[in-house]
């Protein structure tokens, strides 16, 4: 009987955690769009996203966009709080890096 329940309830919890990812993305890209793209794009031209395509970027990991990211919200004091920063560095992944 718990098997029956758990399997009936398995589509509710995938769509549930679909959505939460893309709030995630949503999320993200409005911080990015905020708070990054201006200067991204006054140092590397265009939209900004150079600096994630870039040949020569330093990003070159997961553990390193995480870094990075933190690196950024420290140095420009922009006081995100730890799931705005995963939510930009989940952003950031998904539509530059894939890792």
């Amino acid at each position: 009987m718990k098997h029956l329940l758990l399997i009936g309830l398995l589509p509710a919890l995938v769509s549930l955690s679909a959505s939460a990812a893309d709030n995630a993305l949503s999320a993200g890209k409005k911080l990015v769009d905020t708070h990054c793209i201006s200067c991204h794009a006054s140092s590397y031209g265009g939209d900004g996203s150079g600096i994630y395509t870039r040949e020569y970027r330093k990003v070159r990991s997961f553990n390193g966009l995480k870094a990075q990211v933190t690196n950024c919200n420290t140095m420009l004091n922009l006081k995100w709080f730890d799931d705005e920063e995963q939510q930009v560095v989940q952003y950031l992944n998904h539509t530059y890096y894939h890792f």
